[in-house]
């Protein structure tokens, strides 16, 4: 199996690595939309970070990945316990799917072969504990998103057709990719992403040169590629894990910068604050420190407040300059 390519390898674009790395370290942060040209890297990073992700212990067999016995659901017809380690999931969901391939159906095998009725479980079940990844996310059909708003919100998948009655945990990461020129997203679900991150192509020579010298090298021998960044890739990994170890406080000074930004910014509800506060505790904790500083606010506030601002007809600065804008004026 061709390896992919190592996450360590991508150049710049380090908004990008650096969204999804805070999710692996704290997957409550609510996924990443990454918004950006064609040709850009999305897909590789969210498939190199699949490789990078540390495993999971995993009741052996069982179809929602769960981590204790008590938690396999009663259908899943467990008969020998053993827990076993195995990789995190990353799930792709193609734009096709339908509605069963998604929560899962009655499988019809069963029931002409053995008479009974049984579930099969779909991609919901499978990104359990992990990842779910939609490419071109702005393209997905409306009943489609309905369903990923239901699961993401309750964190539990619900069936009930063709006479069953199944629910089982589905707590996964929501990651996008797109193309903004073909179409914007739903704004239900485009707050339903806790980060956002917009890819431009490099303008720099060297940059360009360093992307086709890279991509050039791991497609003439992706293995020997794969082996001679796989120490960085480890890097990073060991990293993630110490850092989902780490308790990060946040003072009340940080607590009301957070609240005084998503004010000034105008953003609805809380959300905005909490994913604020999460994505600087999990930047903190990476970077092995004890404490969220201003620092770390700086930095992620364009990824978690972006998306939340409302629009301005007066104001054509991108949506990440007037964050920025805003951080700095609350916090001079």
């Amino acid at each position: 199996m061709k390896p992919s390519f190592p996450f360590s390898a991508i150049v710049g674009q380090e908004s990008m690595k650096l969204a999804l790395v805070l999710t692996a370290i704290d997957p409550s942060i609510g996924g990443v939309l990454v918004f950006g040209d064609r040709g850009t890297g999305k897909s590789t990073a969210v498939r190199a970070l699949a490789a990078l992700l540390p495993p999971i212990q995993q009741v052996e067999g069982c179809p929602v990945n769960s981590a204790r016995p008590e938690e396999c659901p009663d259908w899943s017809r467990i008969k020998t316990i053993k827990i076993v380690e195995c990789p995190t999931p990353v799930v792709d969901l193609p734009l096709g799917s339908t509605e069963d391939r998604l929560v899962g159906a009655l499988d019809i095998e069963r029931v002409l072969t053995v008479g009974e009725k049984a579930f099969q479980p779909g991609l919901l079940a499978k990104a359990n504990r992990g990842y779910l990844y939609i490419d071109e996310v702005n393209l997905l059909e409306d009943h489609i998103v309905d369903l990923l708003l239901d699961v993401a919100q309750s964190g539990e998948n619900v069936v009930e057709r063709e006479g069953l009655s199944i629910r089982h945990s589905s707590q996964f990461v929501l990651v996008g990719s797109g193309n903004p020129e073909e179409g914007e997203l739903r704004p239900q679900l485009l707050d339903r992403f806790g980060l956002l991150v917009d890819v431009r192509s490099p303008q720099d020579i060297s940059d360009r040169i360093k992307v086709v010298e890279r991509r050039d090298a791991f497609d003439a021998d992706p293995i020997a590629f794969h082996t001679r960044w796989s120490k960085n890739d480890k890097m990073i990994q060991n990293r993630i894990v110490k850092a989902r170890a780490c308790n990060v406080k946040a003072s009340q000074k940080i607590l009301r910068d957070c609240a005084e930004i998503c004010i000034a910014l105008g953003s609805d509800g809380l959300r905005g604050e909490l994913t604020l506060l999460r994505s600087a505790r999990a930047l903190a904790a990476f970077r092995g420190n004890v404490r969220i500083n201003r620092k770390h606010l700086r930095e992620v506030a364009p990824l978690a407040l972006s998306h939340r601002l409302r629009r301005d007809p007066l104001d054509e600065s991108g949506s990440s300059a007037r964050v920025i804008r805003v951080v700095e004026s609350v916090f001079s």
